[in-house]
């Protein structure tokens, strides 16, 4: 081959459409995944009572993100299957035919031993040994078992995107209190109505790829009558926390409201029949998925402002 033949190979190839870059390895780590256990774990990190070194939480929040990404990575090497047939996901790296399946895997197994190393040497064994706990739990139990095995697949799996903040705070204290474990219940009791709301408009995906979610195996009159039990229990839980170690009245300020206004919307859905749904393409459940949204960042960002006014003597309840 003359060597313009050969350049014109090499530049052709270079300018393959579906070539991976680097925005589509990234897109492999969830992004939008990955931003709320930066989040949370930050908020676990900062309320927790030991005061931390910034370039310390610097690196356990970016181990704790690149552990995030590590695990869905490994999700998208294995839902490569469904990924191909549901909507919602068909563009994603691996069915989009950007990245091979292997690399998904060699690049989430990789990344998992380097957050767990990392994170354990940044700060402590305990929080390496829970970050890796983290993503067995939701690469194993949850995307190689309980997703394509159970409805209450969201309620046990929910575990998994919930440990964060108490990896966020074992990183700054190497032990274990109630409050970190409030924050992962308040997060552990969203998951379900959250993912519910979105199942009741997507539903024909989870039905294409075969996915038992609730709305598959029990249909979505079953599903409206889940999303306002867990409301009502997520509101208690999220009130009650207002007045532990990590709650206060700017928080409660911000749970009353949230909470009444994701009350109002469960309520609204569960009286919601198919006609009403069908007729409007599901304008009220879209809209709770969007509250549901706001709903965590907001309640996490009210224990983050309580914890950053406490050493002035704003936050908490004195």
């Amino acid at each position: 081959m003359s060597d313009a033949s050969f350049n014109a190979s090499t530049a052709r190839a270079a300018h393959r459409p579906d070539e991976a870059g680097f925005g589509d390895y990234f897109a492999l780590l969830k992004p939008r995944v990955m931003s709320l256990v930066v989040f949370t774990a930050l908020v676990g990190l900062v309320a927790a009572p030991v005061p931390v070194h910034p370039f310390i939480g610097f690196c356990a929040i970016l181990f704790i993100a690149i552990g995030g990404g590590a695990s869905g990575a490994l999700n998208m090497w294995w839902d490569a299957d469904i990924d191909q047939v549901m909507k919602r996901t068909k563009k994603r790296p691996i069915p989009a035919g950007k990245v091979e399946a292997g690399e998904a895997l060699a690049v989430g197994l990789g990344l998992s031993g380097l957050s767990v190393m990392m994170l354990a040497l940044a700060t402590n064994v305990f929080a390496g040994a829970f970050l890796a706990f983290t993503i067995f739990f939701y690469v194993v139990v949850y995307t190689m078992w309980l997703k394509r095995t159970t409805p209450q697949n969201i309620v046990i799996g929910g575990a998994a995107g919930a440990f964060p903040p108490v990896i966020g705070w074992i990183a700054a204290t190497g032990d274990m209190s109630v409050e970190p474990w409030l924050m992962f219940a308040l997060t552990f009791m969203w998951t379900p109505p959250h993912f519910w709301a979105l199942a009741l408009f997507m539903r024909s995906d989870y039905d294409d790829a075969g996915v038992p979610m609730l709305t598959v195996t029990h249909g979505r009159r079953a599903t409206r009558v889940h999303i306002l039990v867990y409301t009502v229990l997520l509101a208690l839980l999220a009130l009650g926390t207002a007045f532990s170690d990590i709650g206060g009245p700017i928080y409660l300020a911000v749970a009353l409201v949230l909470n009444a206004l994701f009350l109002l919307g469960a309520i609204r859905i569960w009286r919601r029949d198919e006609a009403d749904s069908e007729a409007d393409n599901f304008k009220t459940e879209r809209k709770f998925f969007k509250l549901s949204l706001l709903y965590l960042f907001l309640h996490f960002g009210a224990i983050l402002a309580e914890a950053l006014l406490r050493p002035y003597g704003l936050g908490g309840w004195g």
